[in-house]
């Protein structure tokens, strides 16, 4: 069911005030589309920030800063990552504005190619975080 699109812009990571998540918004465009449309991609901190970082990266310690970057980092690659899976869910193929959620609760089901992702990514992105971040 995954429909072709292209993302035009992404701005974030924004801090969501009443929930422990980062978001980030993405410009979307498809072909059969006159006009982009936004797609705000949530990343809960507990359920899949960390889970990446202490359960699949083992990543701890560094500066600050440093945890600033990594957090950074690893929240615009599993918004990326969500943003495919969803587009193969077929979840924004007829909808114009959409946010996507955490994948927990009634979306837990995503959560299951995303942590295969997370895996499968596992090496690139240790490589990534050491030359960007110096962990």
């Amino acid at each position: 069911m995954a429909s072709p699109f292209t993302i035009l812009n992404v701005s974030g990571p924004y801090r969501e005030p009443r929930e422990p998540v980062f978001s980030y918004d993405y410009s979307v465009q498809r072909p059969t589309w006159p006009t982009p449309h936004a797609v705000r991609v949530k990343v809960s901190i507990p359920d899949e920030l960390d889970y990446l970082k202490n359960k699949v990266l083992g990543v701890s310690g560094g500066s600050p800063g440093q945890q600033l970057r990594l957090s950074q980092l690893l929240t615009r690659r599993i918004a990326d990552r969500k943003i495919q899976i969803a587009n193969e869910e077929g979840q924004f193929t007829e909808r114009f504005d959409v946010i996507l959620a955490p994948f927990t609760g009634p979306m837990a089901h995503l959560f299951t190619p995303l942590e295969a992702w997370m895996n499968e990514a596992k090496d690139t992105l240790r490589q990534e975080l050491r030359d960007t971040v110096g962990l």
